[in-house]
Parts: C-alpha cells; structure tokens; sequence
C-alpha cells in the first residue's frame, strides 16, 4: 500500500527508548539478550507442546499459540528497537512503518482474545470437569484459535487503515521504539479526533470486555474451587489457573492503562510501560507457565535432553 497522495512524508526516525551515550551499549546488550530469552524460550515451549503426546490438550494447544503470538509480537518490536541504538539506523520508511503497526495489533490482539478464550478453557475443565471432553474437543479448539487470528487481523486492519488515511506533511520524528497508533497521531497533519475516539472505543473497549469476560471465568472457578473441601484439592486445582492468571495481569494491565490515558502520562513512563509489555511479558511467560506446570516441566525436561544428546552426538 503507498502513502496517500496528500502524504510527503516518506519516511518516519524512531528516537527509541531515551538514553544516554554511556547507557547506548549496555542497554542494546540487555534488549538482545531479552529478545534472545524470549525467542528461545517461547520456541523451546513450541517445541516441548509439540513433541510431547501427553501434551495433546487443549489447554497446551492454547499455550503453544499463545508462545508463537509471544515470538511474532516480540520479533515485530525489538529488532526494530534495537536498531535505534544506532544514530544511522533509526529510520523507517513509510511502508515499513504501516507494517509494523499492523502487525503489532495484529498479534497484540490476537494474544488479548486468546487469553479470553484460555479462560474459558480453565472454566470448562474446573466448573463441569465431567462435559470438557464434549465441550472442549480439537476440533472446538482449532475453530476457537482461527477465530481470534481471524478478529486480530480485522481488528488490526481498521486502526491500520485509520491511521494511514491520516496527512502527514511535517515532522517525521516519533518520540517512541516503534510505530504505533498514538505517537503517530502526535504527526499527522490534521484532525485526530475520530482517531482517538476510535482508539478508546476499539482498543480499550474491546481489550477491556475480554478482561471482563476473564475475571467472570475466574469468579466462576474461585466459586468452584471454594467447594472443594480438602484444601490440597483446592491448592492443585487453583494452581492449574495461576500461570494464566499471572500472564493475564502481566499483558492486559500496562496496554489498557497506555491507550485509555493517551495524554495523561509522562512520555518516559508511558515508553516505559510499553518496553515492559512488548519485550519483558513475552520473555515471562513460558518461564511461568513452565516453573507452575509439573506436566511442562517434565515435558521441557526431556525435549532439552534430547537436543543436548542430539547436539552433542553431531559434535
């Protein structure tokens, strides 16, 4: 797609995270061993899901898409925001930047109704354990995660599509690590009302109805749980759900508290905020969901065996 002919921006300078000279190396040092962590770990999680046959559930089918979404939005951002670290590297073309913001939101929400759809996995499996079979077969499974890739395309297509309609005529510097819908904003050459409107309406409203959806799964399960009268029975049981809990906090509180405060925040700490849920979340979660799931950790055991014994015998 070319840039609209009342467009003469061609190109975007991303400022990057803020830093000083003495800071430039060690923080492009910590951002690619993050970026690493996360690659290798979300991959490695893939991977275990994969080969393990006693993983063949929906639960792990779920997380296994969900480490993938970890992979695509981490790679959409930090390579990008790495490149910043240099005087020479920071631009990005007009088309490059449409990119990057679409699939940004495209992964980004495709994650968010994922996580929606995890929960109401945990709330079959904890309040009718005797229909999840039924309820929640593969072939439910797969219909639900084609769904939300299919919503976080759409989803991400109309802020896209709204956002490059925009005129962009003067300054081109975005005091931000990637593009994205507001600090684009911030450059466009006309009224941005609509936008923002659009904004707290599709990216809030929504982001925020699947966080409700979640926390009425939850309240269900708590309720379940409380049943429970051995409080072992209640302990293995809530531990199936903290992983997903922990992750859940983790992705939608620092998003939703960017995009519902557009211009009430601090430009430091609203970078801040997103540096944490674009690199740090997607390292975290196959460290959470693999320290809290024996079946994981077993699992992620013996694959890391394996590729040891397998690299090690090419040697």
């Amino acid at each position: 797609m070319e840039p609209e002919n009342n467009t003469s921006v061609s190109e975007f300078i991303l400022m990057g995270f803020p830093h000083s000279k003495e800071t430039r190396i060690p923080l492009f040092t910590l951002f690619l061993c993050i970026y690493i962590l996360t690659f290798l770990g979300n991959f490695l999680l893939v991977l275990t899901v994969i080969g393990d046959p006693h993983l063949y559930r929906p639960m792990y089918f779920f997380l296994m898409n969900l480490s993938y979404l970890d992979i695509c939005l981490s790679t959409v951002t930090e390579p990008k925001l790495l490149t910043t670290f240099s005087e020479q590297t920071k631009a990005i073309s007009f088309q490059g930047c449409m990119t990057q913001l679409y699939f940004f939101h495209f992964f980004g929400s495709t994650e968010c109704f994922l996580y929606t759809v995890m929960a109401y996995d945990r709330f079959l499996a904890i309040c009718h354990p005797l229909h999840y079979p039924t309820l929640m077969s593969l072939k439910l499974c797969t219909k639900f995660v084609t769904g939300v890739w299919v919503a976080g395309s759409v989803h991400a297509m109309i802020h896209t599509s709204l956002t490059f309609r925009l005129r962009f005529c003067g300054p081109n510097r975005i005091d931000y690590f990637f593009c994205d819908v507001i600090p684009l904003l911030k450059l466009a050459c006309e009224d941005t009302t609509a936008n923002k409107a659009m904004i707290i309406t599709s990216i809030g409203a929504v982001a925020l109805m699947c966080f409700i959806l979640i926390v009425i799964s939850y309240i269900h399960i708590l309720r379940t749980i409380m049943k429970i009268r051995s409080s072992e029975g209640r302990r293995k049981t809530f531990s199936t759900c903290a992983s997903h809990m922990i992750s859940v906090f983790f992705f939608y509180g620092p998003p939703l508290f960017i995009y519902l405060t557009p211009n009430l925040l601090n430009f430091f700490i609203e970078e801040t905020i997103a540096v944490f849920y674009t690199t740090v979340t997607p390292m975290l979660n196959p460290i959470i969901y693999s320290l809290r799931n024996k079946e994981v950790r077993t699992a992620l055991r013996t694959i890391t065996n394996n590729i040891f014994f397998y690299f090690f015998k090419l040697i």
